[in-house]
């Protein structure tokens, strides 16, 4: 496994497989790895004939107060997963390797990062985007793997490869959960015992509103009460339910559905949902 520090060493690998006639595959991460991550490092090895992970924390995806300095760095652990996986390279740059000329870009996040995560993150998918198309400018894969569990940003991405006419096809790999149910997430590391008992009501709440919209029960009564639930132990941030590919209103038309919500839990951010096709 090669771990490259900075673009030329990257530049190299890729292109040399290039020539090769072989396909790259890339997952971007910003570390803290754990199972949900290596799931997609599986997918992607099953989508081409390399594999590049970065492991990159990105400082323009982060909003004035949230946790950019204290976001878990485990970069060795990490680096022995990766490897115990066979994944061929890992990318390590520095901000000045992805900002030589500071943060500033022309890539904006589109019309699918409106609402949701948006509103109490401004400016969050921009940095997401920027990230991403810059990486995707240094690697040049011919596939790319999100995860589930950041569906927005799974959506914003696709929308910004569309809009750009860029190459490359946006895989999504299926949320990994702890056998509690909780989605797993590198900020799960901040919750209490106490805390990770309470968070697993969340999937709780989401697969009884998925039921009842199922059942084409009164959809805002459904939410109410959903919302009730979750209050009793969470701080909600929003709670949606959605058309999955416009998130948007659903309507009679919609085939498929997705149930999307933010929670604190103490000081600690949680997001989850549930995609499922109506009737």
């Amino acid at each position: 496994m090669q771990v490259c520090s900075n673009n030329q060493q990257i530049l190299h690998a890729v292109s040399t497989w290039k020539a090769q006639g072989k396909t790259i595959a890339f997952v971007p991460t910003m570390g803290g790895l754990h199972a949900g991550h290596l799931s997609l490092v599986h997918q992607a090895k099953a989508n081409a004939d390399k594999v590049v992970v970065s492991i990159f924390v990105n400082p323009t995806q982060f909003g004035k107060n949230e946790d950019f300095d204290h976001y878990p760095k485990t970069l060795e652990q990490d680096l022995t997963k990766l490897e115990a996986c066979q994944v061929d390279a890992v990318f390590t740059p520095s901000k000045e390797q992805i900002y030589p000329n500071g943060y500033t870009s022309h890539v904006k996040a589109g019309s699918l990062a409106q609402g949701l995560c948006s509103k109490s993150r401004p400016g969050h998918f921009d940095g997401v985007v920027q990230v991403v198309h810059r990486l995707f400018e240094i690697i040049t894969p011919n596939v790319a793997i999100f995860g589930q569990k950041d569906y927005q940003q799974l959506l914003v991405i696709r929308q910004m490869v569309e809009t750009l006419s860029l190459p490359i096809s946006i895989l999504s790999g299926d949320i990994v959960r702890e056998q509690s149910g909780l989605a797993m997430s590198t900020r799960n590391q901040y919750l209490s015992v106490d805390e990770k008992e309470t968070a697993l009501k969340l999937y709780q709440v989401l697969i009884q509103l998925k039921q009842a919209v199922l059942k084409n029960q009164d959809l805002s009564v459904a939410i109410h009460n959903s919302k009730a639930t979750l209050s009793q132990d969470f701080k909600i941030e929003y709670l949606s339910v959605f058309d999955a590919n416009t998130l948007k209103s659903i309507t009679d038309n919609t085939s498929k559905i997705a149930i999307l919500c933010a929670v604190f839990l103490g000081s600690t951010r949680l997001i989850d949902n549930i995609i499922f096709n109506q009737g």
